[in-house]
C-alpha cells in the first residue's frame, strides 16, 4: 500500500470527519465511544507526526496527489506539530468528561460538532495556503457556534447568535484580506508569498494585512473585540466552554503568529511600530479581564473573563520578538499552559455546578468537604493561571518578562507581574469561599460523581503545572518552525 495513505497530515483530518459522521447517524446524544476512540487515534497521529518532524524536518502533503497550483497543500513544522499534540490531548481529556457530564442526554449534537470543530481545528494547522485556511477558519466558527446553542436554552441561543456575528464578519475581513492578495500576487500559497512580498510593497498589501489581521483579531477576541467571548464561554455547557476557551481562541492566534511570521514579515520589518498594537491591546486585555474576573458573580463568567486576561499574554510577544527565541518560546508556552489549564478549570467548575446545583460564586462556599478532588484541580489550574513556580505559566511569564527585559520594554514586565496578582485575587476569592461553612447551615458532607468528571479535570491541569517542568521537548520544536 502506498505510504501516502497512512499519512498522519491527512487522517488528522479525515478521522474527525469520519467520526462527524458516525455519531450523527445514531441520533442525537449518541456516539460518545466512537468519538474517543477517534480522538485517541488523532492523539496517536499527532505524536507520530511530531516524531517524523523532529527526526526530518517540516512535513508536506499535497492533497489527491495533485501537484501545485491545483492540488490542497498541506504542511506541518515544529509550531504546528505542538499545536496538534494540544487539541487532540485537551480534546481527549475534554471527550471523556463529557461523556460522564451528558450521561442524562442533553448533549443533542455536542458529538458531530465537535468531531467538524476538530476537522476546522487540525485542518487549520495544517493548511498550506490562505484560501484553505479560510475554508477551515470558517469551519471552526460554524462548528464553535453550533455548541453554544446546542443546549437550546433561550441565553445560549443569544450568545450563539452574537458569536455567529463576530465569526462572520471576522472571517469576511479575512477572505477579503486573502483576495487582494491573490490579486496583487497571483497566489496564495504561504510557501510562494514568503518569498514574493517585499519592498516596495502595494498599497493592496497593506490593506489586505490590515483586514486580515483585524478579522482575526476578532475571531481571538482580544481586548476590545472580546465583546462576545465572556457570554459564549460563560453561557455554554461546561464542556464545550472548556473547549472553545483552551483550543478555539488559540487557532485564529495561531494563525494571526503565521502570518505575522511568515508572508507579512516583511511589512513588519518596514514598521516596526505595527508591534505596539497587539501588545497595547493585549496590556488592556491583561487589565481588563481581570479586573471583570475579579468582579465577577457567576463563576463561570469568572473564569469566562480570565481568558480574555490570558489572551492578553499572547500578544505581549510581539514587540520582543527582536530578544531571539524567548518571545517564541514564551508565546507557545503561554498557549499551551493556558489550555490545559482553562480546560481543567471549566470542567471543574461545571463539576461543582453541577453537583451545587448553583453557578454563583458565593454558592461555592463549602465545597472543599464536597468535591475535594474536583476543587484541587481548579486551584491547580490557578497555580498556572496566576504564574506560581513551577507551573507552566509560571515557566511563560518568566520567558516574557526576560525577553521585555532583554528588549528594554520594561513596561512588558510590569504587566505580566500586575496580571499575575490579579489573576491571584480572582482564584483566591474563589478557595476562599470553598472553604467556608456556608452560613446558617451545616457542613456539607461529600457528594460523590462520577470519577471521570474529576479525574480529568484534575489529569489536564496536573499537566498544566507539569509543562513548567518539562517544557524542553515544546521548545525543541521551535527549532523546526518553517524548517
Amino acid at each position: 500500500m502506498p505510504d501516502d495513505l497512512f499519512d498522519p497530515l491527512v487522517w488528522l483530518i479525515l478521522l474527525p470527519i469520519l467520526w462527524a459522521v458516525l455519531t450523527f447517524l445514531p441520533g442525537p446524544g449518541r456516539g460518545a465511544v466512537v468519538a474517543i476512540v477517534s480522538l485517541c487515534l488523532q492523539l496517536g497521529c499527532a505524536v507520530r507526526l511530531t516524531a517524523d518532524i523532529i527526526a526530518h524536518g517540516a512535513r508536506t502533503h499535497l492533497a489527491g496527489g495533485w501537484p501545485a497550483p491545483l492540488g490542497i497543500p498541506l504542511a506541518a513544522d515544529g509550531l504546528a506539530a505542538a499545536m496538534l499534540v494540544l487539541t487532540q490531548a485537551v480534546g481527549l481529556a475534554v471527550a471523556l468528561y463529557a461523556r460522564s457530564y451528558f450521561r442524562d442526554g442533553s448533549s443533542l449534537w455536542f458529538w458531530p460538532l465537535t468531531g467538524f470543530l476538530f476537522a476546522g481545528m487540525n485542518g487549520l494547522f495544517l493548511s498550506g495556503d490562505l484560501f484553505n485556511l479560510y475554508v477551515t477558519l470558517e469551519l471552526v466558527g460554524l462548528a464553535a457556534v453550533g455548541l453554544v446553542a446546542n443546549g437550546g436554552k433561550a441565553e445560549q441561543a443569544a450568545a450563539a447568535l452574537r458569536y455567529l456575528m463576530a465569526s462572520l464578519i471576522g472571517s469576511g475581513a479575512y477572505l477579503f484580506g486573502v483576495a487582494l492578495v491573490y490579486g496583487a500576487c497571483g497566489t496564495v500559497a504561504l510557501d510562494h508569498l514568503a518569498g514574493m512580498i517585499s519592498a516596495p510593497v502595494p498599497p493592496a498589501l497593506w490593506l489586505a494585512f490590515a483586514l486580515m489581521a483585524a478579522g482575526l483579531l476578532l475571531k481571538t477576541a482580544l481586548f476590545p473585540l472580546h465583546y462576545w467571548l465572556p457570554p459564549a464561554h460563560g453561557d455554554a455547557p461546561a464542556p464545550v466552554s472548556a473547549l472553545l476557551s483552551a483550543l478555539v481562541v488559540k487557532a485564529s492566534f495561531y494563525l494571526f503568529l503565521r502570518l505575522w511570521l511568515g508572508p507579512f514579515a516583511c511589512l513588519v520589518a518596514l514598521a516596526p511600530m505595527l508591534a505596539w498594537l497587539p501588545a497595547l491591546l493585549g496590556s488592556a486585555a491583561v487589565l481588563y479581564g481581570s479586573w471583570m474576573a475579579i468582579r465577577a458573580e457567576r463563576l463561570k463568567m469568572l473564569i469566562a473573563y480570565s481568558t480574555v486576561a490570558q489572551l492578553g499574554y499572547l500578544f505581549l510577544i510581539f514587540p520582543v520578538f527582536g530578544g531571539g527565541a524567548l518571545a517564541l518560546q514564551a508565546g507557545l508556552l503561554h498557549a499551551t499552559a493556558h489550555g490545559t489549564a482553562k480546560a481543567a478549570m471549566f470542567i471543574a467548575a461545571g463539576t461543582l455546578i453541577r453537583v451545587g446545583e448553583n453557578d454563583s460564586v458565593r454558592g461555592m462556599a463549602g465545597v472543599a468537604n464536597q468535591l475535594p478532588v474536583t476543587l484541587f484541580a481548579f486551584a491547580l489550574a490557578g497555580v498556572s493561571l496566576m504564574g506560581l513556580p513551577p507551573s507552566g505559566g509560571f515557566l511563560a511569564k518568566w520567558l516574557l518578562i526576560d525577553a521585555a527585559l532583554s528588549s528594554g520594554q520594561l513596561w512588558i514586565a510590569v504587566v505580566a507581574i500586575t496580571g499575575g496578582l490579579l489573576a491571584s485575587v480572582y482564584i483566591f476569592r474563589v478557595l476562599h469561599l470553598a472553604f467556608r461553612v456556608p452560613d446558617g447551615r451545616e457542613e456539607l458532607r461529600p457528594r460523590p460523581v462520577p470519577a471521570a468528571m474529576e479525574w480529568t479535570a484534575l489529569l489536564l491541569a496536573t499537566a498544566s503545572v507539569g509543562l513548567g517542568l518539562f517544557a524542553m521537548p515544546l521548545f525543541a520544536l521551535l527549532e523546526r518552525v518553517g524548517t
